[in-house]
């Protein structure tokens, strides 16, 4: 059997062939069975039964030869490019069916590599941009609504008193303009995620968005995380931002709870809300693979699903790597 398996597609199928042959040939050898010419109805009635039995056999061994092959295929089939690490299986016994499955994983292997080098540039390059439209806000538009409401503060106070609930109208809309882009550039550029750390910027996001749209946002937050690199902190709070707006804009949830623990094994992050469920979701989708593409960057596992009680819940686990600590 081992031989067999070893064998070639090519050699396979000429073994089921030529077993089909040489067995009917055998059986024509060992009957006193003989075909007279011209043909009868009744000879022809025999052969063609033959034949088909013939056919069929070979057709069932050429099956089973073909049949490592369709659960390669099969396989093939299963593998997600936003779940890495899934690998065919390769035979012990070597062979056609071996050597395809390990090129294919070698395969694999590459592509899952270089996805992760373009994954972590587009990122990168996304969260400069990112900075350089806050810096740009906060620098220019920022100051200048600030001299904005300087000099309507001293027009208030020298204008006549018909002028004065205008410029004082004009004077609160140029502070909620300004209100909205230091809102802007908070969302942004998480300051205090840099100045404070992953747990303190987690708690300010989950109050800010509640302070913004009302909605209630429980959050369990581990104070003793261990300690994570820029680029994993970065992936945690992004994607615990993703998956909280996402709560608030589709799901019409009416709580949303946010925890982060840790274990040996590495630091969890879970986002779960009482929405309505993927049913009206058909927008989020790319933000879910956004966040799949994240969680790939510092070797994490992110599962999207929906709760028994009803709503998403979203886990990220990051694992605890020597190059985290």
């Amino acid at each position: 059997m081992r031989r067999v398996r070893r064998l070639t597609l090519f050699g396979r199928i000429v073994l089921a062939n030529a077993v089909v042959v040489a067995s009917a040939a055998a059986l024509l050898a060992a009957t006193p069975y003989g075909v007279s010419y011209p043909a009868t109805a009744r000879d022809l009635v025999i052969l063609t039964a033959a034949v088909t039995v013939m056919i069929v056999i070979d057709g069932l061994l050429v099956r089973r030869a073909l049949a490592p092959f369709e659960r390669l295929r099969d396989s093939m089939r299963r593998m997600d490019p936003v779940r890495p690490g899934l690998r065919l299986e390769v035979g012990r016994s070597g062979g056609e069916m071996a050597e395809l499955a390990q090129g294919f994983n070698e395969m694999a292997d590459r592509l899952e590599a270089e996805r992760r080098v373009s994954t972590r540039a587009a990122l990168e390059g996304r969260e400069a941009e990112r900075r350089t439209v806050a810096r740009e806000l906060h620098d220019e538009v920022g100051q200048t609504l600030t001299a904005l409401l300087a000099q309507l503060e001293r027009s208030v106070r020298r204008a006549p008193p018909e002028l004065q609930d205008e410029l004082a109208e004009a004077q609160e809309v140029a502070r909620a303009s300004l209100q909205d882009v230091r809102r802007v550039v908070t969302r942004l550029r998480p300051d205090t995620l840099e100045d404070l750390g992953l747990v303190s910027a987690l708690r300010a996001l989950a109050r800010r968005i509640s302070d913004q749209t009302g909605l209630p946002i429980a959050h369990d937050l581990d104070p003793h995380l261990p300690a994570l690199d820029s680029q994993a902190e970065l992936v945690v709070y992004r994607i615990a931002q993703e998956a909280i707006t996402n709560a608030v804009r589709h799901a019409n949830a009416t709580r949303v709870n946010l925890s982060v623990d840790c274990d040996d094994h590495g630091v969890t992050l879970l986002v779960s809300d009482d929405g309505t469920g993927f049913g009206p979701r058909d927008g989020p989708m790319n933000g879910i693979r956004g966040m799949h593409e994240r969680a790939l960057l510092v070797g994490g596992t992110l599962l999207v699903g929906e709760r028994a009680g009803g709503g998403v819940e979203v886990t990220l686990h990051v694992p605890i790597l020597e190059a985290h600590q």
